[in-house]
């Protein structure tokens, strides 16, 4: 029913031969490359450790985690799936 630009298919806008985009050339995109890592701020190396360790420990605790749970329950299943050599 409306007539707006929102509704309209994209089909009525894109004309045979239209090229939206504008494909480079593989040295442009290089040198685009190169301007936008001039643009990243780098961690210095005392901050370069600081974050190594965080993320190691992190990493330690999360395992310790997970192994003690998978261990638990294993265990837990271990206790329900095996019967007794009492239960006759």
């Amino acid at each position: 029913m409306s007539d707006s630009r929102a509704v309209r298919s994209s089909k009525d806008d894109d004309a045979p031969g239209d090229d939206k985009t504008v494909r480079t050339g593989p040295l442009t995109f290089y040198k685009q490359v190169v301007a936008e890592l001039r643009k990243v701020v780098w961690p210095t190396q005392s901050q370069l450790v600081t974050y190594f360790a965080v993320v190691l420990v992190f990493v330690v605790v999360m395992i310790a985690i997970v192994s003690l749970l998978d261990l638990a329950f294993g265990k837990l299943a271990f206790e329900v799936f095996t019967t007794t050599s009492g239960d006759s």
